[in-house]
This record gives C-alpha cells, structure tokens and sequence, in this order.
C-alpha cells in the first residue's frame, strides 16, 4: 500500500535573482515498510525532495499526498499538527534538546501530544532499550557520544508512532562502528515493527543495506532500482 505519493514535484529557488531549479518533476510512490535511500551528488535535490516530503517545505508546483491526504494545500496549523502526528525526523545534526535528558527528549514529542505522563515515560524507556540505550536514560546530550545522540534521535522519531520516518544523512556524523550499529537498529526496527524509513544519504553504507534506491541528478529521478538489503 502506497503511503506517500508526490506529483510532478517542482522546486524553484531565487539565488541572487537566477532560477535554481532544485527539483524538476519528481513522482513517486513510497509503500508501507519500505527502507529507502535517495541519492546523487550534492546538490541533486534529496534533502529538498525528503523536506517536502516531510512539510518543511513547500514544492514550487505538485503535490504530495500522505495516507490520501494532500498536505500540499494545508494551512500551517493544520500542517504542523499532520506532521506531529504522522512523520518522524532524524537529522543530521541530531537537534537534540541540550537541557533535556535522553528520556526526556524521547518524550518530548509525545508531550506536544498531550499522551498521559505514564504513557510517555513507558514509551521513552521501551524505545531507549530498543536502541541500545537503556543505561543512559539520564544522560544529556553533552554527555553522550554522537552515535548515541543519533540513536536517542531515532527513539525519538519513533516516539509518536509515525507513518513513516525521514532520515537526512543521518550517519554523516558517525564513525564506522556506530554508523553500522545505527543502521542495524534502524534496519531490525524497520523488518519487527514495519516502520517505513527514507534515507537521504552520500553513505555506501546506507546505500549497501537498503532495499530500494531512488537516485537523483539535477532535481530528476534518473533511477529506481530494488536491491537485497
């Protein structure tokens, strides 16, 4: 079953008053489950084709609809509620919450929720544990190495039982071993609980262990290939 859905997308920027032309009509179709990794070269349109994707940001023209519905048209309240609810992010950067615990920035997403303390608190230990965190619940960011800031982001991402998760070069910041352990985590969460990722990756890495690879150059589509990951 098809969960995302995006129609002739167009991405047109103002750079010193020249068109950039960052996308050219993109469609696809992303389906449920699916551990997808859209690559190219800098510059290709990834992160701004997995932005709109997500509702950060707006296609020049097209559409992209989710679970049938077009968030293209929404208004930014209702967006911001969509994508709370429906959409998980894992950054580059992590963007953790420095003052918040590891706990705690796991749960902040259910909080914007309005999910009940106990409910929080459950969810933000099971999925700590899921990735190999457990011990260091307590732990602020500062404290933690950024394997593991990128694996308190994935619970996090998690937290409110998204549709699906977008991930933008989520291991760039990562040494060998905590890329193959983040990978590993995100690929079991991905066949136990049928979690839906989309990459946007330079990462052979990545690339090796997904099992279906969209590749981009000058905003176009130029390959859609499934592989064994």
């Amino acid at each position: 079953m098809s969960i995302i859905h995006t129609e002739n997308i167009t991405k047109v920027y103002q750079d010193n008053g020249i068109e950039v032309h960052a996308l050219n009509g993109v469609s696809l179709d992303i389906e449920e489950k699916e551990f997808t990794a859209i690559v190219g070269p800098s510059g290709s349109g990834k992160t701004t084709l997995l932005n709109i994707i997500g509702g950060l940001d707006n296609p020049t023209e097209g559409n992209v609809t989710i679970n049938d519905t077009n968030i293209t048209k929404m208004k930014d309240n209702k967006l911001i509620d969509f994508r709370l609810n429906n959409i998980g992010f894992v950054f580059q950067a992590y963007n953790l919450i420095p003052v918040l615990t590891a706990k705690e920035n796991v749960e902040f997403i259910m909080l914007m929720q309005n999910k009940p303390k106990d409910e929080r608190e459950q969810r933000a230990i099971d999925l700590l544990n899921a990735v190999g965190l457990g011990d260091l619940t307590a732990k602020r960011p500062n404290k933690m190495s950024g394997g593991q800031q990128q694996r308190v982001a994935v619970a996090r991402a998690l937290a409110s039982k998204p549709k699906f998760v977008l991930a933008d070069e989520p291991t760039a910041n990562l040494d060998s071993k905590s890329t193959a352990n983040l990978l590993d985590i995100m690929a079991r969460l991905n066949k136990e609980e049928g979690t839906t990722f989309i990459f946007s990756t330079h990462d052979q890495r990545v690339i090796d262990k997904a099992r279906r690879v969209i590749t981009l150059e000058d905003g176009k589509i130029v390959s859609d290939e499934k592989q064994t990951g």
